[in-house]
């Protein structure tokens, strides 16, 4: 659990960094030793963009392979300039941004025979979703449950995100849950 202090640093990590990307074309430099162990220790996280509340960018890492303050400023960065979905963020649009940060908890591997069992074990509002085949590789956040709150259509949707078709199914199929925590 972060605290409230944690989520002010990282919040304003995502804007900077993003201030950082307009004025120099790079991410925010961070120093993971000027910041509490907490978000100094290997994390992973999402961060999404909105303007005017609709989606404007989201990137973010499943697994923590960096400090969770550099994990933010790069994936903020990204968000703002590389999601392939968008065009660059404008300065213009920058005073509008709202940031969201879903910290990334670990995956859990789900075992299932078919889609039956794999539709039952999801946990609806709670769990984010990986799923896999080969190079194909796709998630949803929990977030995505408030559009998408059938578990049917929550994994067809997923599964064309993957570049499959929505009704696919094949004994290859791998699936993980994660939790996040998510704010402001």
């Amino acid at each position: 659990m972060l605290s409230e202090e944690d989520k002010r640093l990282l919040l304003e990590v995502a804007r900077a960094s993003v201030e950082a990307g307009l004025t120099s074309g790079r991410p925010l430099p961070v120093r993971p030793q000027d910041f509490p162990d907490t978000l100094a220790r290997p994390g992973a996280c999402f961060v999404t963009l909105k303007l005017a509340g609709r989606l404007r960018g989201c990137i973010g890492s499943l697994e923590a392979h960096r400090p969770l303050v550099v994990d933010c400023a790069e994936n903020a960065f990204a968000a703002a300039f590389r999601d392939p979905r968008f065009p660059p963020v404008s300065a213009a649009e920058f005073p509008h941004l709202e940031y969201h940060l879903s910290v990334i908890g670990p995956l859990e591997p789900l075992h299932f025979r078919d889609e039956g069992e794999l539709l039952a074990r999801l946990r609806p509002g709670v769990d984010g979703l990986v799923l896999a085949e080969g190079p194909r590789r796709a998630t949803f956040l929990p977030a995505v449950w408030r559009e998408l709150p059938d578990p049917a259509q929550f994994l067809a949707h997923l599964k064309q995100k993957a570049g499959l078709p929505p009704d696919y199914w094949s004994d290859r199929l791998r699936a993980w849950r994660y939790r996040v925590e998510e704010f402001p």
